[in-house]
């Protein structure tokens, strides 16, 4: 049986819609703030590989809510009725990582139009996309170290060619909002636009790249990823497991605590 183009289908937690040679692909979860749950992960992650190669389609547009991007991973999410084995956690830790990995792999162009805040695990996505239009009133933030965990989603080798090893060191140590203006000026952000015209803006930009003629687009789109990633997976393989030891901590528990009880937490290196 054949699958329906991905959008005529309906999504829960996305939806997808298409003109012309532009898919655009929002952020639909709106009770979370957009908060990446498995299942959203899950679904980002099959519209991108079912988008992998498509020759109809030469811009692909990722978007969140008119005031907000994504809260991020959904820590609300956390299910403590059955403890997984190490096997099975290293396993299912995968999911965030496999999702920015197929929006990267889509040879279509890929455009995040970020509203809002644009935080955690919503910035590894964005990184994943080729070009981010950022709202001038909207932010990009990692929380994860300041949690008491890594930042993983092998999302660091992206960051750091974008903006140069130290600003991504402070990007992501200090884990503070990062305003458009700073992004646009660090080469996060590749352009700045009033609040509310992201999308528009976005769309500005595919219809640019629309007119051009779309191999010679999709190689050198492909030829720079090879240049800029040629290191990436020896520098990341291992993340998810510095993950799965920071996530069992004591200060990682504490951070997790703290942020939902609104409090400084206390950290004790264990």
């Amino acid at each position: 049986m054949t699958r329906p183009e991905p959008w005529d289908e309906t999504w829960e937690h996305i939806a997808v819609s298409r003109m012309d040679a532009v898919v655009e692909v929002r952020l639909n979860r709106p009770t979370a703030r957009n908060a990446l749950s498995s299942a959203l992960m899950t679904e980002l992650t099959d519209v991108a590989r079912r988008l992998h190669r498509r020759t109809d389609v030469q811009v692909v547009i990722l978007s969140g809510s008119d005031t907000y991007f994504s809260a991020g991973a959904d820590l609300g999410g956390m299910d403590e009725r059955r403890r997984p084995t190490l096997l099975e956690t290293r396993e299912s830790v995968m999911v965030g990582p496999d999702m920015c990995e197929a929006w990267e792999a889509i040879e279509a162009v890929t455009i995040a139009a970020i509203e809002g805040f644009c935080i955690g695990g919503g910035s590894a996505l964005a990184v994943a996309c080729d070009f981010r239009i950022m709202a001038e009133d909207s932010y990009m933030r990692l929380p994860e170290v300041p949690l008491g965990i890594n930042m993983s989603w092998r999302s660091l080798p992206r960051i750091t060619a974008l903006v140069g090893p130290a600003r991504a060191k402070r990007y992501v140590i200090f884990g503070e909002a990062t305003d458009a203006a700073t992004c646009l000026a660090w080469g996060m952000a590749d352009e700045a636009c009033p609040k509310g015209e992201a999308m528009t803006t976005a769309r500005d930009w595919a219809r640019r790249l629309c007119a051009l003629p779309p191999i010679p687009v999709r190689m050198s789109k492909e030829a720079i990823n090879a240049a800029a990633n040629v290191t990436h997976h020896a520098t990341t393989f291992m993340d998810r497991d510095q993950y799965l030891l920071t996530s069992r901590s004591h200060d990682f528990q504490e951070g997790v605590k703290a942020f939902f009880e609104k409090r400084p937490p206390q950290f004790e290196g264990d």
